[in-house]
């Protein structure tokens, strides 16, 4: 009588096991696939940056500038604006 149940217990446990190996296996893969991706990006940004640095012809800050969001800082509400009126003078 106990043969029987430990035989189904141990298959339990096995299956229990293949499924855990399975899951593990899938995260794996999708980290993978998302730290591959991550690498892609930083290739062609590196690309980027080594055409703006080895190509002569262009002026390295007109490159840079050129890539740039072109949202402006003073459009943001963050800061303080530079061109802000001076009420209080220290003495």
């Amino acid at each position: 009588m106990t043969i029987p149940i430990v035989r189904i217990w141990t298959k339990h446990k096995q299956k229990i096991a293949e499924l855990q190996l399975q899951t593990t296996a899938q995260d794996t893969a999708e980290r993978a696939a998302q730290y591959a991706s991550q690498v892609q990006k930083l290739e062609d940004r590196v690309r980027v940056l080594e055409r703006i640095v080895t190509d002569g012809g262009y002026d390295v800050a007109t490159q840079i500038d050129a890539l740039r969001d072109t949202r402006k800082v003073e459009d943001s509400d963050y800061g303080t604006p530079l061109t802000m009126p001076v009420k209080e003078r220290a003495q």
